[in-house]
């Protein structure tokens, strides 16, 4: 009875869908916006190659300057768990394009060369590289606007640009992707790091890398070297300071609530669209809701369903609105370079959001029922 009600009128059902799927795709790729900017923010972090990290107590995020001395890393190596540490500089510079010579901030990671500072195979095989003062290795993910590197390299190595003015050489590529912090990385030893930067010095350090020895308690290593170098720097795994990152980007920053908020709209505006077409679809039925209870059906039954049409609406609309919604994505990272995905867990949540939408509009439809009395319409 449900459907049949929903489809009798197909100007009002079609309506009624179109304002689903509105609510739908804006959700879903809100949501997808938001992971996707998690994803990015802790791409560089989640690739460090340490379990246990260092870095100033002033941190918020990488994005935000905040620097230690090298001194207090190296201090980590008197503590019993502790196997080698690794000094990391990261710090962002202009970088020219060869062919168009447009100037573009680009990420740039330094640490000595040699040792293994991110889990990234092609980074750790081409470490004689970026030995050399001045030569780096590029993100092939990087945008477009950094020139098209990767093919160039192809063609001639180096491939030769403009790093802050200084000639840099670009020797190799590697993988990671970008993200809202950063549109393009490259990788250099700290030596050309600092070359390249007038306003960092040697041992003035971003990050510190711990490598535990095998079998060490990782809990009571980061203890005992946290006591053993005062509090101006914090000693932590590394999933805190993705955790940090995560926190910064979600609450530090206005474009959390930005995509909070449009999750928030696409509810408000698909629950009021549900409503007016629920509630102009009982106000005509009303003679018929009423025969209804002259025969001797309960209100429950009638409440039954006005509820089974707004889920079959909930169903109609969120389909297409996942297909539209998986087109943008593919627009979207083709044009970001953004890790933009569709999952189940994703697409669930917002299903479960469409049915309570679409639940809680018919739910406030159903109040017109009480006036389906066959004594007064009759």
């Amino acid at each position: 009875m449900a459907w049949l009600q929903l489809k009798k009128e197909h100007g009002r059902l079609a309506a009624a869908i179109a304002g689903i799927l509105f609510a739908v795709v804006l959700m879903l790729v809100q949501l997808g916006f938001e992971e996707a900017l998690f994803r990015s923010a802790v791409n560089l972090l989640s690739h460090l190659d340490a379990p246990v990290v260092m870095f100033s107590s002033t941190f918020r995020a990488m994005n935000v300057p905040s620097y230690f001395s090298e001194r207090r890393l190296y201090q980590a190596l008197g503590s019993r768990g502790v196997e080698s540490v690794t000094p990391l500089y990261f710090d962002s510079v202009m970088w020219r394009n060869p062919e168009t010579q447009q100037l573009s901030r680009i990420f740039v990671l330094g640490y000595p060369p040699g040792q293994r500072v991110l889990d990234i195979e092609e980074i750790n095989r081409q470490q004689d590289l970026i030995a050399a003062t001045g030569v780096v290795l590029f993100d092939r993910k990087s945008r477009p606007e950094f020139g098209d590197v990767p093919r160039w390299l192809g063609e001639r190595s180096p491939v030769v640009t403009e790093v802050n003015g200084i000639r840099t050489d670009v020797a190799g590529l590697f993988t990671l992707g970008t993200s809202f912090l950063a549109d393009g990385t490259i990788v250099m030893s700290d030596a050309s790091l600092v070359r390249l930067l007038a306003t960092r010095q040697r041992g003035i350090i971003d990050f510190g890398l711990i490598h535990l020895k095998p079998g060490a308690d990782r809990t009571q290593a980061i203890a005992e070297i946290q006591a053993a170098v005062g509090p101006d720097v914090v000693v932590a795994p590394r999933e805190r300071l993705m955790e940090m990152e995560k926190t910064f980007w979600a609450q530090g920053t206005p474009i959390g609530f930005v995509f909070r908020f449009g999750v928030g709209l696409g509810l408000v505006v698909g629950t009021i669209i549900v409503y007016q077409i629920l509630y102009t679809d009982v106000s005509n039925h009303l003679t018929e809701y009423a025969t209804l209870k002259a025969l001797g059906h309960r209100d429950g039954y009638l409440f039954q369903i006005v509820l089974c049409e707004s889920l079959i609406l909930s169903v109609l609309g969120f389909l297409p609105g996942v297909a539209i919604s998986e087109v943008v994505y593919v627009v979207a990272r083709s044009a970001t370079l953004l890790p933009l995905n569709m999952n189940l867990a994703r697409a669930a949540i917002v299903y479960g959001l469409t049915a309570l939408m679409c639940s809680m509009s018919g739910a406030l439809a159903i109040r017109r029922l009480r006036y389906a009395d066959p004594a007064e319409i009759f």
